[in-house]
């Protein structure tokens, strides 16, 4: 519940401190003396967004502070998971600074919005009066039933499985887009890496051929030279080796007259055995070179498989076609597996559609249940409210659609009156009419849920009279098992309050302040007369105030 609020420098509220208790409490005030700036302080602590023109003093930061008292509320999960400190006194602090930036704590814990906005689901429920046409919204209608039939755990697992089906559907709505692309691409793509792949191609294989192609394209004018050169080399009486080993033969015999003829004598040996060694490498060369046409033709067949691959793909070299042939071979496979994800997400699909139908029964089943249950519930709050011909028709109807809360849809029919035909809310009721009706819907729901607090603000818009009375009574019957407020214009309504406080303009310094007091019985007295006559207040509305609040 609420035990506090405290508020400075916040629209016309200079500073304000109030202490807030159980039961119902009434907030009563003029037109305009603040009752919405109330309202909007506790908004931002509750997560609204904020800027300068909240600000009284714009040079001075504003800050509002709520403490709400959750030991029996079952928090502790939230405040886990969100790494917050958990107290059963939490105080929520926003302050807003005159740069325009605002900052949010909870338990002096610095956290975002966001946190806020989830927080504030557990804390209060602030009905303001254009709430009331949330009733008209299937959204809001299916809220009311599937509180009634307790539903909620169904639908939050229906909910997470929604949003991976969803994930899922997307993702395969994509690779399906993809495959598609690729399939058209497959044959083409399937024909290159055949034709890369047949052409066998081996890194530095083109030098190699080349080297080949040339000395076979050339091979009687190699073996021309290289005979040549043997025959300059082994002529018997002048051939090169010959006269080497006649120059070896000379200086051996000078070997003895110094060390320098030794010296060359090893050099023209070491020269001689060098020079034999080539002469028999070019023999070797020689009887090896043969003119073999076929081989010419295979070498010259496989050189222009390699040029005409390096035109089609506009490269220079084996090892870029080498590349492109590993690119395209990672495109084949890339197919076959995205072929796989596709099958794995269209089984999780399949998988996810199965447990979403079975919930959406599920869910649907609690619906049809609950139904007759609300309608009764509603039936007898609002006949206490002056409707005593009231009916409702609420039709589910079973779609194949995947919606946020299961797969119906709802038409919320609504009669007020006896042999009038049914019709949508929105349509058929009056705004005092959905004034009762959101009133009964509330009550109802306090039946089922755990909310500490609801805010009513002025929801006896359009009723007067003894309908105000039952009114007050039934939301003081809600406050037996919650936090209750009610601003309110009507003294039946306020009469009822356990307590009461007033909201009031005073001018201090020639500047206008809104304030908030807690009223005494005698306070109490003055305010409900003043609300039955004005502000002359006569001796009957003394009497009658009296009356209302005993």
């Amino acid at each position: 519940m609420l035990v506090s609020l405290s508020i400075s420098n916040f629209a016309l509220i200079d500073k304000l401190e109030i202490n807030f208790s159980e039961g119902f409490s009434i907030i009563t005030g003029e037109t305009g003396a603040g009752k919405s700036i109330l309202l909007g302080a506790l908004g931002l602590v509750l997560g609204k967004r904020a800027d300068l023109t909240s600000l009284k003093n714009k040079e001075e930061k504003c800050v509002i502070e709520a403490q709400f008292q959750i030991a029996n509320y079952n928090l502790q999960s939230f405040f886990e998971f969100n790494d917050l400190d958990y107290e059963d006194e939490t105080i929520i602090r926003r302050e807003i600074l005159p740069s325009g930036k605002s900052r949010a704590f909870i338990n002096d814990s610095p956290v975002n919005l966001q946190e806020l906005q989830d927080l504030s689901v557990f804390l209060i429920d602030i009905h303001s009066q254009h709430q009331t046409q949330e009733l008209s919204e299937e959204l809001f209608q299916f809220q009311i039933i599937d509180s009634v039939a307790d539903n909620q755990e169904n639908i939050n697992q229906y909910s997470a499985i929604l949003s991976s089906y969803k994930k899922d559907k997307s993702q395969l709505l994509n690779l399906n887009s993809k495959l598609q692309t690729l399939s058209k691409e497959q044959d083409y793509t399937s024909f290159l890496l055949d034709e890369l792949l047949s052409a066998k191609l081996k890194v530095n294989e083109q030098e190699e051929l080349e080297q080949v192609y040339e000395q076979l394209n050339n091979v009687e004018f190699i073996k021309d030279n290289i005979n040549k050169s043997l025959a300059l080399a082994n002529e018997e009486q002048y051939g090169i080796l010959q006269n080497l080993k006649e120059i070896k033969i000379a200086l051996q015999k000078i070997i003895p007259f110094s060390p320098v003829y030794q010296s060359l004598f090893e050099r023209i040996n070491s020269l001689t055995i060098e020079f034999d060694d080539i002469i028999n490498e070019l023999s070797q060369q020689s009887e090896i070179l043969i003119h073999d046409p076929e081989n010419l033709e295979l070498v010259n067949q496989k050189l222009q498989i390699i040029y005409n691959l390096q035109k089609k793909h506009q490269v220079n070299s084996v090892e870029e076609l080498l590349e492109i042939q590993n690119d395209l071979d990672n495109k084949v496979v890339s197919l076959v597996e995205l072929e796989n994800e596709i099958n794995k997400i269209a089984d999780r699909i399949k998988v996810a559609t199965s447990e979403l139908d079975n919930l959406a029964l599920i869910i649907r089943n609690n619906r049809l249940k609950a139904v007759p249950v609300l309608a009764e519930k509603l039936i007898i709050i609002l006949e206490q409210l002056g409707m005593p011909n009231v009916r409702f028709n609420m039709v589910l109807k079973e779609t194949d659609n995947y919606f946020a809360n299961g797969k119906d849809e709802l038409q919320f029919l609504f009669s007020a009156n006896k042999g009038s035909d049914f019709g949508l809310l929105k349509k058929v009721a009056s705004g005092g009419e959905l004034s009762r009706i959101m009133l009964a819907v509330k009550s109802i729901l306090a039946q089922y849920s755990s909310l500490p607090t609801i805010i009513f603000d002025e929801i006896d818009t359009g009723v007067s009279g003894e309908i105000a009375n039952k009114m007050a009574t039934i939301m003081k019957e809600m406050s037996s098992k919650m936090q209750v407020f009610s601003i309110t214009h009507l003294p039946q309504i306020a009469a009822k309050g356990d307590i009461h406080y007033k909201v009031y303009k005073s001018i201090k310094s020639d500047t206008t302040i809104s304030e908030l007091k807690l009223l005494t019985f005698e306070d109490r007295i003055v305010e409900i007369a003043e609300m039955l006559s004005g502000k002359d207040i006569s001796v009957s509305a003394i009497n009658h105030a009296k009356a209302l609040l005993n």
